[in-house]
């Protein structure tokens, strides 16, 4: 395989860790959200250790990257928490489909907060898929308008955790911003689980490390396959995240979208390869 197939290859097992991660979540049950998140990020911290140690690399990065690594890690975990909530909430794949709203997010924090200038096609790509958000959301006056908003937020402080990531850039290794970010978060849950603290059934606890695990997988295999091949020219496959919990909700939680979803998904992924197209023809052409 050239270094584009296997750049597609690894984003495609990172979308399958990250659907796998969702559906462990949600089969973990009716257990707190930190809770969830606490053996999230205590697995997650594991296998950034390893390369931390093997690379002679900082533990927690140089003085100077403090405040970017503390937000990075901040906007990410509240991103993870909102997240979470919303795949207890919602059909599996539309939890994962507005969580994908967060590149949209990332181009307009960018423009704000780094001045990096909007192109047009990007704020026409931006205005058709949160127009795409609204049929997955289908608003109502009832109570669950409010998950769909709550995953909507997820998606916006996955925006600026990305967004400071973009600031951070090569300033520090990949695996020390990982390592960073699950050790931050699980010294913040744990005050919360510790008084909070639902006990678990020993099924419970194997979802929730399995959760662990693949979302593992998904943050390496992302960050594995950009290494190969730039973002404009594989992001696109990264929806097949959606897929494949449709896939998933359809199998292990007999859940079937509606129309209206279905609708959704194709108006919020025809905005990202449109995106995605012109991201790469101007690569080509600079």
């Amino acid at each position: 395989m050239n270094n584009q197939q296997k750049g597609i290859m690894w984003l495609l097992i990172a979308s399958l860790g990250f659907s796998l991660m969702g559906a462990f979540v949600k089969l973990s049950g009716e257990l707190p959200v930190m809770q969830k998140s606490l053996f999230r990020n205590l697995v997650g911290m594991i296998i950034p250790l390893y390369f931390v140690i093997k690379h002679h690399e900082r533990l927690f990065g140089s003085l100077n990257n403090q405040p970017l690594l503390m937000a990075r890690s901040i906007f990410g975990l509240v991103g993870v928490l909102l997240n979470y909530y919303t795949i207890d909430r919602m059909l599996l794949s539309d939890a994962d489909m507005l969580n994908k709203l967060s590149p949209f997010f990332t181009i307009i924090l960018c423009a704000v907060f780094l001045k990096e200038r909007i192109q047009k096609y990007q704020a026409a790509a931006i205005i058709v898929a949160f127009a795409g958000t609204l049929f997955i959301i289908k608003p109502t006056f009832s109570s669950d308008i409010s998950v769909s908003f709550i995953g909507i937020l997820g998606a916006l402080f996955a925006g600026l955790a990305y967004t400071t990531l973009r600031v951070l850039g090569p300033k520090e290794k990949f695996y020390t911003t990982v390592f960073y970010f699950s050790f931050f978060s699980t010294i913040v849950l744990v005050p919360f689980v510790i008084t909070h603290y639902e006990p678990m059934t020993m099924t419970q606890l194997v979802y929730l490390l399995l959760s662990g695990i693949f979302a593992t997988m998904g943050q390496f295999g992302i960050t594995i396959a950009y290494q190969f091949a730039p973002a404009k020219d594989i992001s696109i496959f990264f929806y097949a995240t959606v897929l494949f919990s449709a896939l998933i909700g359809f199998l292990m939680f007999h859940q079937h979208p509606d129309i209206f979803s279905y609708i959704g998904y194709i108006i919020i992924f025809s905005a990202s390869y449109y995106m995605f197209q012109k991201t790469k023809t101007k690569g080509d052409l600079s």
